[in-house]
């Protein structure tokens, strides 16, 4: 198995748009979704999510989404997430994609599910293993209900060799950030919809792998730390950043983002599936005054 580094810079997450009822995946958006992350400069986009909605989607429609944004995605590279947290749903889910993909991903990413290194590491090595890929690691304990310690998770990716990157998402970020970058050879990635962007940049980071409705914004902010450190890249970021944590409620996060997107003409419903909430109206004009102030 060759397995190569992901890229640094800003990796998407991309959200399943839906029909008005939830009922389907609307592909004619995801579509046009997919093409703006090409025309913005991406380095690259995650399918399926926590901001995908992926373990609210059928099997079939894993496929349908995965299939939808190959064959848009021109040359970007992808990583496809995979939602279980034991190796033979991870296998399962993503044999169920992999097929409809034309060229080999740069990663899958899978979810940490256990609190001990020994366990993640034979989990993550077995999908690697099975699947021929490298391995996108992510620590998400909000998502998956496991907390790892973060020396644990520095032990469990040094002993897995198809790893690529690790997406540190537990919370603060940036003391685990800092942390992992300290401690290990592969780039790691800030997520939490940009909340620890700046600082994550500063600890050494490789970027950002999120789903912020605004992109533009990420790269931005990414690109002014690369050119001109963290005085740069903090006057970009602060325009963008109250839009950041205005999307990132707790509970209504998934909608206000939906919202932003149908807002920007990237799809044309808010659609989203429980447990996800519908955004609550009286937050929809405050949510446009912040797409005013950072408008590209």
């Amino acid at each position: 198995m060759t397995v190569r580094p992901l890229a640094p810079g800003v990796w998407g997450v991309l959200a399943t748009p839906l029909t008005s009822d939830a009922s389907a995946v609307d592909t004619a958006s995801l579509t046009r979704q997919v093409e703006h992350y090409v025309r913005i400069g991406a380095t690259g986009l995650t399918i399926l999510g926590v901001f995908g909605e992926a373990a609210r989607l059928t099997p079939d429609e894993r496929r349908t989404v995965v299939g939808t944004v190959a064959a848009a995605a021109s040359e970007l590279p992808l990583v496809i997430g995979l939602s279980a947290l034991d190796a033979e749903g991870a296998c399962a889910e993503a044999a169920n994609v992999l097929d409809v993909v034309s060229r080999p991903p740069a990663g899958l990413m899978v979810q940490v599910g256990s609190p001990d290194p020994d366990v993640v590491a034979k989990q993550v090595n077995t999908v690697a293993e099975r699947t021929g890929q490298g391995i996108v690691v992510q620590d998400y304990p909000v998502v998956s209900g496991v907390s790892i310690a973060t020396d644990d998770l520095v032990a469990a990716v040094r002993r897995i060799p198809a790893a690529v990157a690790v997406k540190s998402e537990s919370s603060p970020s940036p003391p685990a950030v800092a942390a992992l970058v300290a401690s290990l050879d592969v780039p790691v990635f800030g997520g939490l919809g940009g909340t620890g962007l700046l600082d994550e940049l500063a600890v050494g980071s490789a970027g950002a792998m999120t789903g912020f409705s605004m992109p533009e914004g990420l790269l931005a902010c990414v690109g002014a730390y690369r050119e001109g450190g963290f005085d740069a890249a903090r006057e970009v970021w602060r325009d963008y950043l109250p839009l950041v944590n205005f999307e990132f409620q707790a509970g209504i996060a998934l909608a206000l983002r939906k919202h932003s997107l149908v807002h920007r003409g990237l799809i044309d419903t808010p659609a989203v599936r429980p447990p996800a909430r519908p955004a609550p109206d009286a937050l929809l004009p405050v949510l446009h005054q912040h797409l005013r102030s950072c408008a590209p």
